[in-house]
């Protein structure tokens, strides 16, 4: 098999309803397959992707999905290690089950990765379904992903197309391809040899970031990751938790910390935690004085919650170092996105 397309899911039928349909027209070829890993749903997602199954072979699609059931909701991370052991492919692609796809998206994808044998991952361009559903005209990128992923000097990841909440229209700006620091988990291509060699996603991250922290791996062991916009999909985000969400925030900011603990080079980690401690804090603040208490708690319990963490995942920094052949990514950017965005008023 060339490639198995996996949507992970959890509780998600609705999603499913809507755009499983889609990325079985769009994937039916003999030499891909799809996957829909379940995650210990309560719902009724495995009765109704049966049902799917049932009504696109009436359509004339010939490849329905496969179903992998698992007992309980292992994460983002462990779900998808489990999905991927389970299959012989060449390639993968982690797609979220909320994530509506387009005519012939997977090809750019794989012809991409089949030129460039460089490259361990890429991803295509990620529109906003949201924008697209309620304007005319030009579509806004989406936040997790959009046209490729950068970080900055600080830890903090940003996109082509979008920096911190500030996200830009698809006018065609970003239509080339670029190598990258990090391609999005709402759909991202992979080597399935690669991939498990590296040891897969973090399963301690559960969920946000850990596609982050892969991609800062294949970095430093001489891979490159890339956004190939000659494929496009739309994502609707925040279907599992919506951005405002504190279990979210508490996430988001822990494992952030928590990669740039395990990878970031001996003699950088120290000075960029000693800024975080403050930009964090800073940023509880912010929330505490806008009225979003739980947010603000949230990033206070993730910084302790970090902390508690760091003898448990010394061994993976100090194996991580170990293995790293790239001293000095320059895929990170020297800038810093929090003075470029609050200071000095930048949006791209």
């Amino acid at each position: 098999m060339k490639c198995s397309v996996i949507i992970l899911n959890w509780n998600g039928a609705k999603m499913l309803k809507k755009f499983l349909p889609t990325v079985l027209a769009n994937t039916d070829d003999p030499d891909f397959e799809v996957i829909v890993a379940d995650n210990g749903s309560t719902d009724n997602s495995v009765e109704l992707i049966q049902k799917i199954n049932t009504d696109i072979l009436t359509q004339g699609i010939t490849q329905p999905a496969r179903i992998f059931e698992y007992e309980q909701n292992y994460g983002f991370a462990e779900g998808y290690n489990r999905a991927i052991s389970q299959v012989d492919s060449e390639y993968v692609v982690l797609l979220n089950s909320d994530v509506e796809v387009t005519k012939d998206w997977l090809l750019p994808l794989l012809n991409y990765m089949e030129r460039h044998h460089e490259v361990a991952a890429c991803q295509p361009k990620i529109l906003s379904w949201r924008s697209k559903e309620t304007t005319k005209g030009a579509v806004r990128f989406e936040h997790a992903g959009a046209a490729g992923g950068h970080m900055d000097y600080f830890g903090y990841p940003y996109c082509r197309g979008r920096i911190m909440d500030y996200v830009e229209e698809d006018n065609g700006q970003y239509d080339m391809v670029e190598t990258c620091f990090w391609v999005s988990g709402a759909c991202m291509c992979v080597r399935t040899e690669v991939y498990e060699a590296l040891g897969g996603l973090d399963k301690d991250f559960f969920a946000h970031m850990e596609e982050i922290d892969l991609c800062w791996r294949l970095n430093a062991r001489s891979w490159w990751v890339a956004c190939v916009p000659q494929s496009v999909v739309y994502h609707v985000g925040g279907a599992s938790l919506n951005y405002g969400n504190p279990r979210k925030t508490f996430l988001n900011f822990r494992n952030n910390l928590l990669m740039i603990y395990k990878n970031e080079p001996c003699a950088w980690l120290w000075r960029v935690l000693f800024v975080r401690f403050f930009l964090d804090y800073a940023a509880a603040a912010n929330d505490f004085v806008h009225g979003r208490f739980a947010n603000a708690f949230a990033i206070i319990r993730a910084r302790w919650a970090f902390l508690f963490s760091i003898p448990k995942f010394a061994p993976k920094r100090k194996e991580n170092l170990r293995l790293t052949t790239v001293k000095d990514m320059l895929t990170i950017s020297r800038r810093s996105i929090v003075w470029d965005y609050y200071v000095k008023q930048l949006r791209i």
